[in-house]
């Protein structure tokens, strides 16, 4: 695992990088955000219409991955990941949590006019379903009403502890239970490891290695309509597909963020500028350019204005 644990970090590096922006939809204002500002990243000032945290904190997309991966380093016994892992996110998302407070909040926001963020972090659709099924005692538990991120975020700290594609489904069912989430979530995956493992181009040797399984058909047909506008702008892609949190349209931003960028930097920072949910797709980006390029890719200033960088980097001891 102490090889691999970079990975992660490019993932938290990069959603924390975009997180002060993070679900801006508003083109005209994330333009007046962003203009004539010569860095973008780490926003100082919050610019996410609906939460407000400190820049350098994560967004409630890698937080489920940082619930995971103290999981992972603080239980002793592998048998006992998911069930430890269940009741840390009832500790960290559930009642009493940061999270939880802002619940009550945001049900009067609905019924108003949103006209300000709300100061504390945002519970996502998918975790508030897993505390509902986790209390049900449910034996799976993941959320069904919608399909995002959270699954890929959870299982992604455990893939590089455990690639058995079966517990993999375990993990990304533990918080996120549709087909959808389930199929974009190994995807990204075994991309992700294509880059570790040094191929030239992962994305489109995912496409060859799993033309024949019908499980990723839906997967690769969209890969193909990213890979058909790789010539365009990345931000008019991005709102073809979606800005939005949901698949596939999280996943297709990302995929043309990867194949129009050559590092880390430059695709998070594309990835910023896109807009909407930039978190859900930092996520991914971010993990496979740091698996791609290693450690040495992601952009040392950044790693410690990020604050949960600090305890992953006390297991990357062995990384180059």
């Amino acid at each position: 695992m102490l090889k691999k644990v970079h990975i992660f970090l490019g993932a938290t590096v990069a959603d924390a990088a975009a997180r002060p922006l993070h679900w801006v939809y508003d083109e005209k204002k994330l333009k007046s955000y962003i203009k004539n500002k010569k860095t973008i990243t780490f926003f100082k000032e919050n610019r996410c219409p609906f939460y407000s945290i400190k820049t350098g904190e994560v967004s409630g997309y890698n937080a489920v991955g940082q619930v995971m991966f103290r999981t992972l380093t603080n239980t002793k016994h592998k048998s006992d990941i998911i069930t430890d892992f269940k009741k840390n996110i009832i500790k960290y998302f559930g009642p009493g949590s940061k999270y939880w407070k802002n619940l009550k909040l945001r049900k009067k926001y609905k019924k108003i006019k949103w006209s300000t963020a709300m100061k504390g972090p945002w519970i996502h659709q998918n975790i508030l379903e897993t505390i509902k099924n986790i209390k049900l005692k449910k034996n799976i538990t993941g959320g069904t009403k919608v399909n995002e991120s959270d699954g890929y975020c959870a299982v992604l700290p455990y893939f590089l502890f455990s690639n058995s594609e079966q517990k993999l489904k375990k993990i990304i069912r533990t918080v996120a239970n549709g087909k959808i989430s389930v199929q974009f979530a190994l995807a990204k995956l075994k991309i992700i490891n294509l880059a570790d493992e040094g191929n030239i181009d992962p994305i489109n040797s995912f496409i060859k290695l799993n033309s024949k399984n019908n499980y990723f058909k839906n997967v690769i047909e969209n890969i193909k309509k990213v890979k058909k506008l790789k010539n365009k702008p990345h931000n008019l892609v991005v709102k073809k597909f979606g800005k939005a949190c949901s698949y596939p349209g999280t996943f297709n931003g990302s995929i043309h963020a990867i194949i129009t960028s050559k590092c880390y930097q430059s695709a998070v920072i594309k990835t910023i500028k896109a807009g909407g949910c930039n978190c859900s797709r930092a996520n991914f980006v971010g993990a496979y350019f740091a698996a791609k390029n290693g450690l040495k890719d992601i952009p040392k200033d950044w790693i410690k204005k990020t604050k949960p960088a600090k305890n992953i980097l006390k297991h990357t001891a062995s990384v180059n």
